[in-house]
């Protein structure tokens, strides 16, 4: 057996819509966090309605990409 054969091989990189399907996800992971503090019983913690509005408005651009890519 060569040594070169012990080697992991290299992953292939993610393909551009995999690409758009995590940065969706991280986009509706934001959201829900911020959805979720919105309504915290620490001042500190709260956003306003414009952070909220913001971060819906990133996760519905994330979908349209993806929608895109894949048509």
């Amino acid at each position: 057996m060569s040594p070169q054969s012990d080697a992991p091989s290299p992953s292939p990189s993610p393909s551009p819509s995999q690409e758009l399907l995590h940065d969706l996800l991280a986009c509706f992971d934001a959201y829900a966090r911020i959805r979720g503090r919105g309504n915290s019983l620490l001042q500190a913690s709260r956003t306003t309605p414009q952070q909220e509005q913001r971060a819906f408005d990133y996760l519905e651009q994330a979908v349209t990409r993806l929608r895109n890519a894949l048509e």
